[in-house]
């Protein structure tokens, strides 16, 4: 009974999003991708809004139900039946209004084969942004193969309206590949020298000794510009950046506006965010969700932050079927050349720290918890900071690592503001 009223509700949502789009024709910016899509969205976001009236998929809004959300303007009612009453009448009452945004900034996922295309096929974008599926990609579970979601993804390029664009991680050969045949203009991002849109000449940026932002350079057309991110470290905040920047030029927005609100950006809680801990100590947040190659690209940056120690706490990656085994024990041999520390949280994250041990770090470096045992990681690490630690916290949503992050933190007062799943409905998950 709940799966039936639930299949009418994406019906009706859907339904009305449809009119919505047939009644005021927005143009359309759908991102897809295994890897920062919803950073890519804010950061696409970030460039237009002074100049454009656009609306973005709010959270991860990127279901069957989030995506028709959006675009009429809703929030999720969740298990309400009421709530989703309402919304559904709230839905049609867009049809009677007198403007609209005339973009939509709109994430799509795929947990499982057809996501997309059911998607795509009525949504028809101008402009479709591919982030970039890596060799073991999140939600792989539900797909045969890695290269079958990749496919999944790419799907949304085929439904691209006559003339629209599509935009690329064009340091994903196997991407690039399977969009070669796409029909329309293709422009490339990246930090390889053949892409549209070069990154180039990373560096961290520090303020007392303590790490406070990032800094690259941009290269497009013959000219270069400086970035500055503030509050937040890794190449995948770079690449959002770029992403942002391909899509400006597309919409005719100015790149030197687009770069100037882009070094205002904060990209989203939980997404390698720097926050002041205990003690002088500093927490690289990116508790939002986590993959191999996320897990992977922030260990890399973490080996790069200047630290007394780097203290690494890392929990379950989650839907990776078969896969799941080895990739928490890459992690954990990578972990053991950088971390004075490591800290693993659920049982699929044994295999972390049993590679980590096997590749040379002592048992008293090494901890690990349960899976509803993120708080009291965070309770009992948290008198052992000293200044100038970094700590670097992540695994998947449903382990709950922010709760780690909370305990560690200099100011958790602020948790609210600067935590991912702070909302009543997450806060009253166990």
């Amino acid at each position: 009974m709940r799966e039936r009223l639930k299949q009418l509700i994406v019906f009706l949502l859907t339904w009305e999003a449809r009119l919505v789009l047939w009644r005021f024709q927005p143009k359309v910016i759908a991102i897809t991708g295994s890897v920062g899509k919803t950073t890519t969205k804010d950061a696409i976001y970030a460039a237009l809004a002074g100049e454009l009236y656009v609306r973005r998929s709010e959270k991860s809004f990127n279901s069957e139900i989030g995506v028709p959300l959006t675009i009429l303007g809703l929030e999720n009612a969740w298990g309400d039946p009421l709530r989703w009453a309402l919304n559904l009448l709230y839905g049609l009452s867009n049809l009677f209004q007198s403007s609209y945004p005339a973009w939509l900034i709109l994430e799509v996922g795929a947990d499982r084969p057809g996501d997309i295309r059911r998607i795509a096929r009525w949504l028809k974008p101008d402009i479709a942004v591919i982030t970039g599926v890596p060799e073991v990609p999140v939600h792989v579970e539900y797909f045969r193969s890695p290269q079958e979601l990749a496919r999944e993804k790419r799907s949304l390029a085929e439904y691209v309206k006559s003339g629209g664009k599509l935009i690329l991680n064009g340091d994903d050969a196997h991407m690039v590949e399977l969009c070669k045949d796409f029909r329309g203009m293709t422009i490339k991002y990246g930090f390889g020298s053949e892409n549209d849109f070069v990154g180039g000449r990373e560096e961290i940026a520090y303020a007392k000794g303590q790490p406070t932002g990032m800094r690259f350079r941009v290269t497009h057309g013959g000219s270069t510009i400086p970035f500055n991110i503030g509050s937040v470290l890794g190449r995948p905040r770079a690449y959002a950046a770029l992403a942002a920047l391909a899509v400006a030029e597309i919409v005719g927005v100015d790149s030197v506006f687009a770069s100037t609100a882009l070094g205002g950006w904060q990209p989203p809680p939980g997404r390698m965010r720097i926050i002041p801990g205990l003690r002088g100590s500093t927490i690289i947040d990116d508790t939002y969700n986590s993959s191999p190659a996320a897990a992977l690209s922030a260990l890399d940056t973490l080996k790069y932050v200047k630290a007394a120690r780097r203290i690494v706490a890392l929990g379950d990656m989650l839907e990776l079927g078969k896969y799941a085994t080895e990739a928490h024990r890459v992690l954990g041999v990578q972990a053991a050349t950088l971390a004075s520390k490591l800290i693993t949280v659920g049982f699929r994250a044994r295999a972390t720290s049993e590679a980590a041990l096997s590749a040379g770090m002592q048992d008293f470096d090494v901890r690990q918890y349960e899976r509803t045992e993120a708080e009291r990681a965070g309770k009992e690490l948290k008198n052992e900071l000293r200044e100038d630690d970094v700590v670097l916290v992540k695994g998947s949503q449903s382990m709950r690592m922010e709760r780690m992050v909370k305990e560690l933190m200099a100011e958790p007062e602020r948790a609210h503001e600067l935590l991912v799943r702070q909302d009543p409905e997450w806060l009253a998950k166990h």
